[in-house]
C-alpha cells in the first residue's frame, strides 16, 4: 500500500516481491594433460555455489518503496568448474535493507517476522555447485567423464508488510490532533493541517519521561467502517499491532455535528474489536488503554472535557486533558504513558540475542523416496534426493546417466518398485505428475559401477537407448 504520492516521497508498508537465487555452477569434467604423463587422472573441479537473497533489518530504511519500485530481485550464478582444480566462483548474494517490523508472508503462512537491527532471513537460497569429476572418481571409475550440474536456486513470491515498532499507538478520528500531539511530545515533524487524512503515513516519535524512552506511532485517522476497507484505518491498523497501549485521542473542539468524544471513542473501539479477529490470542480491544481529551485550549472544548471526563472514569480509563497548542498536560500524560510501557516491559521475558532459526523441512514420514502406483503400470517417485539428482544430471551423457541408476539403485528406488509390483517396461515418473521426467524401467539392466569403456558412455545402456 502506497501513501503520500502527491508529496513527493511515498511511503509503502505492504508489497509483493519476487525473488530468485542464483543458480549454482555446474562441475567441470576435465583430465589433466602433460607431456609424458598420458595417464594424469580428473582435475575437473567443482561449480560455485549460486547466491542467495537476503532480508535484513537496517535502521536507515523506512518503508518497502524500494521494493514497490523494484520488485523483482535476483541473485547471481555461481561459475562453472574448471580444469587443474580451479573451483568455479560463488555467485553473490543479493542484500535487501528492509525496516525494523517487517513481516515475511508466503500465502497465509508467516516465514519470518524481523525485529531488531541486523536481523537477516535467508528468503531464497542458492542452489549448490555441481560436483566436478575428481570429486567423482572411485576406485572403479577412475576417469569419469561426466560431471554433475548446478542446482537451480529458489524461486519464490513473498509478501512484505510492515508493522511499526512502538510502545504506544495514538488511536482516533482524522483530525483529532494526533499529529500535533506526537509533535509536541518528540521531535518528530509529521505533516500537519485542518483537513480529514493529513496523516497518509504512520509517523513515529521518540519520548522522554524521566529515565524513561518510548515509541509513540501517529497511526492513520480511523473511521466507521475501516476495519471493512472504508477510509484509510485498515490499511494501517497493522501499525498498531505491536503496542502495548493503546491513547484515544478525542476531539473535545470538533465543528462536526453529531460527534462527540464518547461517541467518537465507541465508533473506535467497535473498529479495533472488528479487528482482532486477524490478531489471534493478543487483541487490541485487550490492551491497556488511556484516554486523552484533546484541544481543552479552546474554551468550549475544555467544558466539554470535564462534562464527559467523569464518563470515561466510570469505565475504568485514566483520562488526561491536554492540548497540543499550549502543552498543557503534556507532561502528566507522557508520564503515565512511560509507567505503562515500563509496566509492560517488566512483564516480558528476559531479551534474548538475535539467533538465526534453522527450520528443515521434513521429507515424508521420514523416508528419502516413496514409489505411488498410478495405474497402467506406471509409477510416480518423490521424494528430495532422487528430485535433487536429477537436476543433477547431465542427460545427454549417458554415464551420467547410467550414474544417476545407480545411485537410485543404492538408495533402494529399483527393490521399491519391484515390491510395487512394477513389471519390465513399467513407466517410471519421477518428480511430480505436472514436472517430472519419464523413464521406461528395464529390471534386466544390473545396478552398480559401470564397466570400463570410452569415457561419457557407460555399456549398460547399449541397445536402450
Amino acid at each position: 500500500m502506497a501513501a503520500g504520492a502527491g508529496s513527493g516521497a511515498q511511503f509503502v508498508d505492504r508489497v509483493v516481491l519476487h525473488v530468485a537465487a542464483g543458480s549454482g555452477g555446474n562441475g567441470c569434467a576435465s583430465i589433466h594433460r602433460e607431456k609424458f604423463k598420458p595417464l594424469g587422472g580428473p582435475d575437473g573441479a567443482n561449480g560455485g555455489r549460486g547466491g542467495s537473497v537476503v532480508l535484513v533489518v537496517d535502521s536507515n530504511a523506512a518503508s518497502l518503496l524500494e521494493y514497490h519500485r523494484r520488485p523483482h530481485r535476483k541473485a547471481s550464478n555461481g561459475r562453472p568448474g574448471q580444469g587443474g582444480h580451479r573451483t568455479g566462483a560463488d555467485g553473490a548474494d543479493v542484500v535487501l535493507p528492509v525496516p525494523d517490523g517487517t513481516v515475511v508472508k508466503e500465502g497465509d503462512t508467516i516465514l519470518a517476522d524481523l525485529v531488531g537491527e541486523g536481523t537477516r532471513f535467508v528468503i531464497a537460497r542458492g542452489g549448490q555447485g555441481g560436483l566436478g569429476n575428481a570429486a567423482l572418481a572411485t576406485a572403479k571409475r577412475k576417469a569419469p567423464g561426466f560431471a554433475l550440474l548446478g542446482e537451480p536456486g529458489e524461486e519464490r513470491d513473498v509478501v512484505l508488510e510492515l508493522k511499526s515498532v512502538a510502545d504506544v499507538a495514538l488511536v482516533g478520528f482524522p483530525s483529532a490532533g494526533k499529529s500535533s500531539l506526537i509533535a509536541a511530545l518528540s521531535a518528530a515533524k509529521p505533516k500537519i493541517a485542518d483537513y480529514p487524512f493529513t496523516t497518509l503515513v504512520p509517523n513515529l516519535g521518540v519520548v522522554s519521561a524521566g529515565d524513561t524512552a518510548f515509541t509513540v506511532a501517529d497511526v492513520p485517522g480511523l473511521i466507521e467502517g475501516a476495519s471493512e476497507g472504508r477510509g484509510l484505518g485498515l490499511e494501517f491498523l497493522r501499525h498498531i499491532e505491536r503496542s502495548s497501549t493503546l491513547a484515544h485521542v478525542l476531539d473535545c473542539a470538533t465543528p462536526e455535528p453529531g460527534r462527540d468524544p464518547v461517541s467518537d471513542f465507541e465508533v473506535i473501539e467497535r473498529e479495533l474489536q472488528a479487528y482482532d479477529r486477524v490478531l489471534g490470542d493478543r487483541p487490541l480491544s485487550d490492551r491497556p488503554r488511556i484516554v486523552v481529551l484533546n484541544k481543552v485550549d479552546v474554551p468550549d472544548a475544555r467544558d466539554l472535557a470535564e462534562m464527559v471526563r467523569p464518563e470515561f472514569e466510570a469505565r475504568g480509563f485514566k483520562v488526561f486533558e491536554v492540548s497540543a497548542a499550549s502543552h498543557e498536560g503534556l507532561r502528566e500524560l507522557s508520564f503515565a504513558m512511560a509507567a505503562m510501557v515500563e509496566e509492560h516491559r517488566a512483564s516480558l521475558p528476559p531479551a534474548e540475542p538475535t539467533r538465526i532459526v534453522i527450520r528443515p523441512e521434513p521429507v515424508d514420514g521420514g523416508a528419502d523416496f516413496e514409489v505411488k502406483d498410478l495405474g497402467d503400470n506406471t509409477y510416480l517417485i518423490t521424494g528430495a534426493k532422487p528430485v535433487r539428482w536429477l537436476r543433477q544430471t547431465d542427460f545427454a551423457n549417458e554415464e551420467a546417466v547410467g550414474y544417476l541408476a545407480d545411485r537410485l539403485a543404492r538408495l533402494g528406488v529399483e527393490n521399491a518398485l519391484t515390491e510395487a509390483g512394477a513389471s519390465a517396461g513399467a513407466t517410471v515418473l519421477i518428480g511430480t505428475p505436472d514436472d517430472s521426467i519419464v523413464f521406461d524401467w528395464e529390471p534386466e539392466i544390473a545396478a552398480g559401477e559401470a564397466t570400463a569403456g570410452p569415457r561419457g558412455t557407460d555399456r549398460r545402456l547399449d541397445g536402450h537407448r
